[in-house]
């Protein structure tokens, strides 16, 4: 096993602090016990993205598999750094640690003709049935929906401007005739569908992200690109705080697969009054 690459030390800013009333505005979040208005894990996975390449190379680009549980919430410019274990089987440990040495994501970094089942794959198999449903009573397994999709270029240039770690491929279309979107602007793209399913959840709740998995199968994602996404319910559990949501999103161009996001959704139940 080679040693473990560290990155450089970065302070994600919470990009969604101005929407009221969500897990990233400061009043909500105290509310419900965080210390402020958190940190999307999406913008903590594009950390990543220096050790992704040192261990994959330009491969990564193509079908690179990031799977990643969120463990703990940071807020605004929090200090968090990435660390990168590869290994003999081809797929690699990753995690995130704040400047107490404390674990905010952890999960396995891979191209995707490894062998071996992801981290956040791992734990859809192990879900549990739910004791009780409440938000998402309505919700069932294998709900499906469809959308068409696209990324306009005014939400990467949103991005490059916080960007925690910024590339060539997201400031230049040399590479790919586009500019390559970085993960916080993929799992954008799969919003159309993911919101159609999440119109069976019963109002108002607030939500925050329990993990995701980006895997490209043949990326990159691009902006200004219409695609076809579509969104399947594969998972309905809870904890003794949250309901959770599980969702298999697909990318398709022109029929041919291009990329794919599992997404594990955490609704809190304290904000429901449905938990009351």
């Amino acid at each position: 096993m080679s040693a473990t690459l560290a990155g450089e030390w970065g302070t994600p800013v919470n990009t969604s602090a101005h929407q009221k009333g969500g897990i990233h505005d400061d009043d909500t979040a105290t509310d419900l016990g965080f210390r402020g208005g958190t940190v999307a894990g999406s913008i903590h996975m594009e950390q990543f993205l220096p050790l992704l390449l040192d261990a994959f190379s330009e491969a990564w680009w193509r079908n690179g598999v990031l799977s990643m549980y969120f463990r703990q919430a940071t807020v605004d410019r929090q200090l968090v750094r990435c660390f990168l274990t590869p290994s003999d089987s081809g797929q690699a440990k990753v995690w995130m640690e704040n400047e107490d040495q404390q674990i905010i994501m952890e999960g396995s970094a891979n191209l995707s003709d490894c062998p071996k089942s992801s981290a956040l794959r791992e734990r859809l198999a192990a879900v549990r049935p739910a004791d009780e449903l409440r938000i998402l009573k309505d919700m069932s397994l294998g709900h499906q929906a469809s959308a068409k999709t696209r990324v306009e270029r005014r939400f990467m240039d949103e991005q490059l401007r916080v960007i925690t770690q910024s590339h060539e491929h997201f400031v230049s279309d040399e590479a790919y005739g586009e500019r390559v979107l970085s993960n916080t602007q993929v799992v954008r793209i799969f919003d159309p569908a993911e919101q159609q399913i999440a119109e069976s959840a019963i109002q108002p709740f607030v939500g925050l992200y329990g993990g995701i998995e980006i895997a490209f199968e043949n990326g990159p994602v691009l902006e200004e690109t219409d695609y076809e996404s579509t969104c399947k319910v594969v998972g309905l559990s809870d904890s003794p705080q949250t309901e959770i949501l599980w969702r298999e999103n697909q990318l398709l161009k022109d029929g041919k697969p291009i990329a794919s996001m599992l997404k594990m959704d955490r609704l809190m139940k304290n904000s429901s009054p449905l938990w009351s």
